[in-house]
């Protein structure tokens, strides 16, 4: 089930139109306004991509899973409003005791990778998978899924990821199965597994729509199945956009996300989780240059936070993620006076039964 699917699906409320009059200044006052009388009971996490008009609200920044968690550590708050996309605040809901209740301001915050692999596709790819390897494969999931598909990955044995330990759970699935397959963001896998030393002639790529593993060579060299998906902003980043700055700057460092193709990855000096490049560029020496491959909410807050640093997008072209961007101070504020109304608006409801076995992915990820 995809996200479409699930709005359809879930009670959704559209916000009233008397927001998009609230001039900014307003809507932060009233927003701050309520986050003090709400107090130690409204935690509000905020994705790293998320625009600087909410993050400055954010009681914690962090990459997902990181936010989910901390949501979870969080016993004294009743509100998680979380400043994020779908996936994350299904994380979140699965992880936080049942007392708590988890909105996502907009419900069309969501993203596209998530969405290239919903449950009925991954059933019947793994019917034809197994039927053509038999017992000899695991599936891992990058945390960038639904919880279905999380719940999917969790009854087969395997185990989410994410991109800070990647390398750690591909070895450890490894010594499970013969082969892997890994939803749904087929370049953190290839690049994964190759820096592993897997070679490229043993992976291959499951396309959901065709049913059909695409390859060359003999099937039975296979260790890796890549699911058909990827993010539509890390795609965006380019082997042009690495020969542009190495012609023009040629002693600034290349820095990207793991969600880039493999060529850009094996083209850039280094590539590494968002924390990995936010932590490399803060400990950088001042006066040291970057062009980043992220997201560009993000890079532009990293140019704002480190003004003693030439930073620079890896794409001058790049605009943010519009699905990941969708959160607004509107948004914000309306799901905020909902909430101290004692309406619900855009909880997120994660089911028993695929909680259950989407937090066995999830603990299997942590225990390793």
């Amino acid at each position: 089930m995809n996200l479409l699917d699930e709005l359809h699906e879930e009670a959704v409320s559209l916000i009233p139109p008397v927001y998009a009059e609230l001039p900014s200044e307003e809507m932060e006052k009233k927003i701050w306004k309520i986050k003090k009388e709400l107090g130690s009971r409204l935690f509000i996490p905020g994705h790293h991509y998320q625009k600087d008009e909410v993050i400055q609200f954010a009681d914690c920044t962090g990459d997902s899973l990181q936010l989910a968690q901390a949501a979870a550590e969080n016993k004294e708050a009743e509100h998680i409003v979380f400043c994020g996309v779908h996936f994350m605040a299904e994380t979140a809901d699965m992880l936080t005791e049942s007392r708590q209740n988890v909105y996502l301001p907009d419900m069309r915050a969501g993203c596209s990778m998530a969405d290239m692999a919903d449950i009925q596709q991954t059933e019947r790819a793994w019917e034809q998978l197994t039927a053509q390897f038999g017992d000899t494969i695991i599936p891992l999931t990058y945390v960038n899924s639904t919880a279905a598909i999380k719940a999917f990955v969790g009854r087969n044995g395997g185990a989410a990821v994410t991109s800070s330990n990647a390398a750690k759970i591909v070895a450890w699935a490894l010594k499970q199965k013969k082969r892997i397959l890994f939803l749904p963001d087929q370049h953190l896998g290839r690049n994964t597994a190759f820096d592993l030393g897997i070679p490229l002639k043993n992976m291959a790529v499951w396309n959901p729509v065709k049913e059909t593993l695409e390859y060359e060579g003999n099937p039975e060299e296979l260790t890796i199945l890549l699911w058909k998906g990827h993010c539509s902003v890390h795609e965006k980043f380019t082997e042009k956009n690495i020969a542009h700055i190495r012609n023009t700057k040629p002693e600034m460092k290349i820095i990207v996300h793991p969600e880039c193709t493999h060529e850009v990855v094996q083209l850039s000096d280094m590539a590494g989780s968002t924390k990995y490049i936010i932590d490399q560029i803060s400990k950088a020496e001042p006066g040291s240059k970057w062009a980043v491959g992220t997201e560009m909410n993000l890079v532009s807050r990293l140019i704002a936070t480190h003004p003693d640093k030439e930073i620079v997008s890896l794409n001058p072209y790049m605009c943010p993620c519009l699905t990941m961007n969708r959160i607004d101070l509107a948004h914000l504020l309306w799901s905020l006076e909902s909430i101290a109304e004692g309406k619900e608006i855009n909880r997120i409801k994660v089911s028993v039964e695929v909680t259950r076995h989407a937090v066995l992915a999830l603990n299997r990820m942590l225990s390793i």
